[in-house]
């Protein structure tokens, strides 16, 4: 399919551990931003959680040298739940994921160039840390382990946090994910034990996958990686992170962004569910073009019709990706499903609609060209001259109507931005344009300008008027 993960060019570096160490909030500490979700629960990070940064050489070190990593949170080794959240809203049992997260995290240190195994300073060392390290041992892994003590707030912890040298693995480097301590010392010992490579090309695109639990997300993304990259399972929710992913496309480097499964908003059981519906908001909004999985054995629903809004809110491109297609009766009529989805998702009207099975692996690659093209024709910047000269040409073919019988008047008009393609009018009365004639307007210019499949943003001014005294103020 000519898809592959390009982060795997780069040098990995894991962050193991047991359960509520600080293992994703040293991963925000190392990039600067949140992108894995921190909570005192237990079981909060399930998936590989990744992202990509440059180290800088140590202080020392006679060059100037960065080099790229990538850092990749996993899940707690070995405690999931807790009696409160064993079970799901569903009646399931969240304990059956056990098998699949530890699966994650021993795929992470096989891949790791770079194991940071974080104990918890305070905590001292527990049994479940010492599972840990016969678990490096049985796979022979011992040389890439930097032992890292996390919440060592100053020199005074140090004490401390040495009673973690009884692990075998080395000397503990103390940090604290909070406060920053120690932490830039334990980026030169990275950036020490690895290799140069070639800084990663920026993304052309960024693509957020969004869409109801259980609609096929994680499955697209492993697909698209020929990996168990995401953890699918059938219980609801499982993903719980915004998940980066870097792939590449006949040369062409993409992220797409795994999101939460969305449900209504009074059904959420606690706030690592609130969390994870805000981290798929800023998933959108830092995205270049959404692809929103709708399950298509399943009918259109309220929350569907939510998410379709968010989208138009906050005028993304986007991909309605009918899912599991292979799935549905025989004799299904395409287009006769496009009509009904027109119906149900108001004012996505315009969205292409492209039909896949990501279990089966089909339609993935024109999904991902469907993208990129969504990508460009957001991107595009129309010349003022050409703007006029259509818009006047519609206006004359069919311009508002006023029961006053106020003619609409065109003063000017340009494109001032895109992503998404914003088109600034002056006109004599912008109440004239307000309501169907702005949808008519809108379009007649999807027919007629570079945009067919993309949100516009129309903004209606009044030609201001200069007072005479203006005019000779402005001549003295």
């Amino acid at each position: 399919m000519g898809i592959y993960n390009a982060s795997m060019s780069l040098p990995q570096i894991a962050i193991v551990g047991r359960p509520n160490v600080g293992k994703s909030s040293l991963l925000n500490r190392f990039v600067g931003r949140r992108i894995s979700i921190v909570d005192a629960v237990p079981g909060v990070t399930r998936d590989r959680v990744s992202a990509v940064v440059e180290l800088d050489p140590p202080r020392d070190f006679d060059s100037d040298e960065s080099r790229w990593v990538e850092f990749t949170d996993t899940g707690g080794w070995g405690v999931y739940t807790t009696d409160d959240e064993r079970i799901d809203d569903a009646g399931c049992d969240l304990a059956a994921l056990t098998e699949d997260i530890e699966g994650q995290i021993g795929e992470a240190m096989l891949r790791a160039a770079v194991i940071l195994f974080v104990v918890d300073a305070r905590d001292g060392v527990v049994p479940l840390d010492q599972t840990v390290v016969d678990l490096i041992r049985k796979r022979q892994l011992e040389d890439r382990v930097i032992i890292v003590t996390n919440k060592v707030d100053d020199e005074s912890w140090e004490a401390h946090a040495m009673e973690a040298a009884g692990l075998g693995m080395g000397v503990p480097a103390c940090v604290s994910a909070t406060s920053g301590y120690g932490v830039r010392g334990l980026l030169e010992q990275v950036w020490e034990r690895v290799e140069t490579v070639e800084s990663p090309a920026d993304a052309e695109m960024q693509v957020a996958i969004v869409g109801c639990r259980n609609a096929g997300k994680s499955t697209l993304i492993n697909t698209l990686a020929g990996e168990e990259r995401c953890i699918v399972s059938e219980i609801a929710g499982t993903t719980r992170d915004a998940v980066d992913v870097r792939f590449e496309m006949g040369g062409r480097p993409f992220v797409a962004i795994d999101t939460a499964g969305l449900r209504r908003r009074k059904s959420f059981s606690g706030d690592v569910e609130y969390y994870a519906y805000h981290r798929m908001l800023q998933a959108i909004r830092r995205s270049d073009v959404v692809l929103f999985m709708i399950d298509a054995t399943r009918k259109v629903s309220q929350v569907d019709r939510k998410l379709a809004q968010e989208l138009q809110r906050q005028f993304k491109p986007t991909v309605l990706v009918l899912n599991k297609w292979d799935l549905v009766p025989e004799g299904t009529d395409p287009e006769e499903f496009a009509e009904y989805l027109t119906r149900e998702l108001r004012g996505l009207d315009f969205a292409p609609i492209v039909m896949v099975s990501s279990e089966e692996a089909e339609g993935i690659e024109d999904l991902v060209t469907m993208a990129f093209n969504l990508r460009e024709q957001a991107s595009h910047r129309e010349t003022t001259g050409q703007l006029n000269a259509v818009i006047e040409s519609i206006l004359k073919q069919r311009g508002p109507s006023s029961r006053l019988g106020t003619q609409a008047k065109l003063f000017y008009v340009s494109q001032i931005a895109v992503n998404p393609p914003t088109i600034a009018l002056v006109v004599n009365d912008p109440k004239l344009f307000e309501g169907r004639y702005e949808r008519y307007l809108m379009n007649r210019l999807r027919e007629e300008m570079p945009f067919s499949e993309v949100p516009i943003r129309l903004l209606f001014s009044k030609r201001n008027r200069k007072s005479l005294q203006d005019v000779k103020t402005r001549q003295y």
